[in-house]
């Protein structure tokens, strides 16, 4: 737990990019402050995870306040001009380990990017320090260079062929012809550059002016339909979050157009209903049970008003819960795959979330995808590639009307107990981010773990008829599974495929607080 008198605390998914935020913090920042200066940090030491090519979501919770709020500012679809793309979308084998997985990138996966539009606008509403301090450790960083560590440096391995399959990608992570590694140093001089434009003049340059002008045009140059138009008529949308009791507390959680935060309270729902401990064959059910509301025609109804209610709704979590008691679920088949099943072996994706010493929790999760390999010269600008993730283009690739924001399983959240912030939590890790969001959930507020053992603990997912463990799940739980006709798969070490989970726990009457990183991506913890 943080010491006495201490500022606050901020787990991330690289040492630096959490000492940035305990910098803003040591300043006289604020847990919001925290979090922009981390993420501007995680723009170069997990550049292919975010940057301003990116888009993401922050809870935002104030000491005192009822239920905090989701700033939405992900990756929209372009084309609002009625522009069509010259190029399609371009396959990149990506190789992890033994097994190989087909990406799509190039201009034409390139969504319309919402970081910077998203950080001014939490900087401007919530911050307490100008852009221009807050930016400071990411442009040192980018000068100075950062060492790649070792999740960094297989982050880079297995992207190598999408990293460097344009001229202009490849100079930056394959200088002079060599793919960078661990151990290597990465510079992004460029970002730097970009990084004070940003905290001299915000968002301006990169929605309207002269940045944005230029990442547009190149895209289109090279075969996509991202616009200018698409970038002036972005605008981070503020939510209100879902809210589950589950143990005594709420939970709170990123509501639709996303889909995690609302498969998150659904499975924390049925787990409350469930009983009082959550094994983990009560946890695969749960899971299966979140995986057949998936189905059908939910990502369209992801948009409509009321759709979240009705997931939600108490008797169909009972119905829900009975049907699982009566056997039906836990490898019954129902749900087992879904329309966006789990495609994406990856996710590029980092999470940030910092407490302040008022209690006050500011938790972000950025993604990039698995990059588009359209690095745009003179920028700092390397654009996402969202819409050729196929698990996020459910209904076919380039259907996402224009303008319409993405779905995405990212949930950046807190837990609250008579109003007062428990945790603050968030994941990286596309389809596993709910699983592993839910299982640190249940370790720290059902089980009373602190943030890092929370996160240390082995974890499963449910996905595909097929249980994936990791060393630490309870055995004789999994051996019963098999002997009910569930496959599980048992790896033999903690992987990157489970999540990346950074959290920091708060005891109320004290104020004490306690950061967790996940080992799996490099999480660290740093307090002020």
């Amino acid at each position: 737990m943080s010491k006495p008198g201490a500022r606050g605390v901020v787990a991330a998914g690289h040492p630096a990019t959490a000492e940035a935020g305990a910098e803003a913090l040591r300043a006289g920042g604020n847990a919001v402050d925290a979090a922009i200066s981390a993420a501007l940090a995680s723009f170069v030491c997990e550049s292919p995870m975010t940057g301003f090519g990116a888009g993401g979501f922050m809870y935002i919770h104030e000491p005192g306040g009822a239920d905090g709020v989701i700033l939405d500012f992900f990756v929209g679809a372009g084309g609002s001009d009625g522009f069509e793309r010259s190029e399609d979308l371009v396959p990149v084998p990506v190789y992890f380990d033994e097994t190989s997985q087909t990406f799509n990138a190039g201009a034409a996966s390139c969504g319309v990017p919402g970081n910077a539009a998203g950080l001014a606008l939490a900087a401007q509403r919530y911050g307490s320090m100008p852009l221009s301090e807050l930016a400071k450790p990411g442009i040192a960083l980018g000068r100075d260079g950062v060492v790649i560590n070792e999740q960094q440096g297989y982050v880079l391995e297995i992207l190598e062929a999408i990293l460097t399959m344009t001229p202009e990608s490849a100079a930056l992570y394959a200088p002079e012809g060599k793919p960078l590694r661990t151990g290597d140093t990465f510079r992004y001089p460029e970002m730097s550059d970009a990084l004070e434009r940003f905290g001299a003049e915000g968002s301006e340059p990169f929605t309207s002016g002269d940045i944005a002008v230029e990442v547009t045009d190149w895209v289109r140059e090279h075969g996509g339909n991202l616009g200018i138009d698409d970038l002036r008529a972005y605008e981070p949308i503020v939510r209100e979050p879902l809210r589950m009791g589950f143990r005594g507390a709420e939970v709170l959680m990123n509501p639709p157009s996303s889909s995690g935060g609302l498969l998150i309270s659904y499975a924390l729902g049925l787990l409350e209903r469930l009983g009082p401990t959550s094994d983990a064959e009560r946890l695969v059910a749960a899971m299966e049970a979140s995986n057949a509301v998936r189905h059908g025609d939910f990502h369209d109804r992801l948009h409509q008003d009321g759709f979240a209610a009705e997931v939600l709704d108490p008797q169909a979590l009972d119905a829900a819960a009975a049907r699982i008691d009566s056997g039906e679920w836990v490898g019954g088949g129902g749900g087992a795959g879904g329309p966006d099943a789990d495609t994406d072996a990856l996710g590029s994706t980092t999470h940030i979330t910092a407490v302040d010493s008022e209690g006050r929790c500011a938790s972000i999760t950025c993604s990039n995808g698995t990059c588009s390999g359209i690095q745009v010269p003179g920028t700092g600008v390397h654009l996402n590639n969202m819409l050729g993730e196929e698990d996020l283009n459910p209904g076919g690739f380039h259907r996402i009307p224009p303008g319409q924001r993405v779905s995405s399983m990212m949930s950046p959240g807190a837990v609250l107990r008579d109003g007062e912030l428990v945790l603050g939590i968030g994941s990286a890790g596309s389809n596993r981010i709910r699983s592993a969001v839910v299982q640190t959930i249940v370790r720290t507020v059902e089980e009373g773990m602190g943030a890092q053992e929370a996160i240390d603990a082995g974890r499963l997912h449910f996905e595909l008829g097929v249980v994936q463990a990791e060393p630490g799940v309870d055995a004789s739980a999994l051996d019963r599974l098999e002997q009910r006709g569930v496959p599980v798969v048992r790896w033999k070490r903690r992987n990157l495929f489970f999540g990346g989970v950074q959290a920091v726990v708060r005891e109320p009457s004290t104020g004490e607080l306690g950061g967790g990183g996940d080992p799996r991506r490099g999480g660290a913890v740093a307090e002020a």
